[in-house]
């Protein structure tokens, strides 16, 4: 979708700091907290997630309740100053395309081979140091989930370094992102590919926490 020219080279200018004031709690976050959000050519609004689509941006807390404040109170018609339409659907909308982008992370993760699964490889894996991150599909058994916890806080407690565990998916969507039937577990060694999997994993978590207090 094409996006209209910027509306002054003042927002231009803001949107190069590192800092953004969501325009519902009105508090500085840094944008890896925040959504872009752009007017698209039909006074649609767009979600930016990537931020690179030319505009005046609009910037919203990383959090789907406050996306759908935003929504409900015609926050975007207030920072842009004009007319436009937010759909009741696009807090929906954000958690799918944040999930389809932690996904797809994670498929290039297992493209550029740094992902395990296999209950018994992991759990050498982790015995051995080399599990950066550890991934449960929603439904996994509490047993093995448990186990497998134990052994990777405890190895990254003695290494000084913090276990990532990421629940966020289900078996079905982390056997189709990684091209494997039935992945219950699965491991993810230290590399680039599974840097960004992180970053867009957290952020698909942030987007569905509930507000804290005071926001």
């Amino acid at each position: 979708m094409e996006i209209a020219a910027e509306d002054s080279a003042d927002d231009a200018q803001a949107d190069e700091g590192p800092l953004r004031t969501c325009v519902v709690t009105r508090i500085q976050r840094p944008i890896e907290d925040l959504i872009r959000f752009v007017a698209g050519p039909d006074g649609s609004i767009v979600p930016n997630l990537a931020c690179r689509l030319p505009g005046r941006g609009v910037w919203i807390s990383l959090q789907k309740s406050v996306v759908e404040t935003a929504v409900r109170t015609r926050a975007f018609n207030r920072s842009l100053k004009r007319e436009v339409k937010a759909d009741p659907e696009l807090p929906a909308l954000i958690d799918r395309l944040l999930a389809a982008r932690a996904l797809a992370a994670l498929s290039l993760t297992n493209k550029a081979g740094q992902v395990l699964t296999g209950f018994s490889k992991i759990d050498t894996s982790i015995n051995e140091g080399s599990v950066w991150v550890l991934l449960h599909g929603q439904g996994a058994g509490d047993d093995g989930v448990e186990k497998l916890d134990r052994r990777f806080k405890a190895m990254n407690r003695d290494i000084g370094r913090p276990p990532h565990i990421v629940t966020t998916f289900t078996i079905e969507q982390m056997s189709l992102a990684l091209g494997r039937s039935n992945v219950v577990h699965a491991a993810l060694k230290m590399g680039g590919a599974a840097e960004q999997f992180l970053v867009q994993a957290e952020r698909l978590e942030k987007y569905r926490t509930e507000t804290p207090k005071g926001e």
